[in-house]
């Protein structure tokens, strides 16, 4: 089981890798924080992205969509701080 998560943690950061350039463009980051138990993806948003009033569109739109793409069995991905 935890090779799986190990694996799973592995595919999810390559897929924020993909969309980090994009992020970076505008002055922001992403960190991948943990992958839950049950397939919830936990990001902490940095730089320009933190604070920002469109980060919960990115997030949503960009980020979630990029990372359950590249692992389909991601339920969500959520920002912590």
């Amino acid at each position: 089981m935890e090779d799986d998560k190990s694996e799973i943690y592995k595919e999810v950061e390559v897929a924020l890798n993909e969309i980090r350039p994009y992020l970076q463009a505008d002055g922001g980051d992403i960190s991948l924080v943990d992958v839950s138990e049950d397939n919830i993806v936990k990001v902490k948003l940095q730089g320009s992205c933190y604070g920002c009033p469109m980060s919960l569109q990115t997030l949503k739109g960009g980020v979630e969509v990029a990372v359950k793409r590249a692992v389909p069995q991601i339920i969500e991905v959520i920002a912590v701080d």
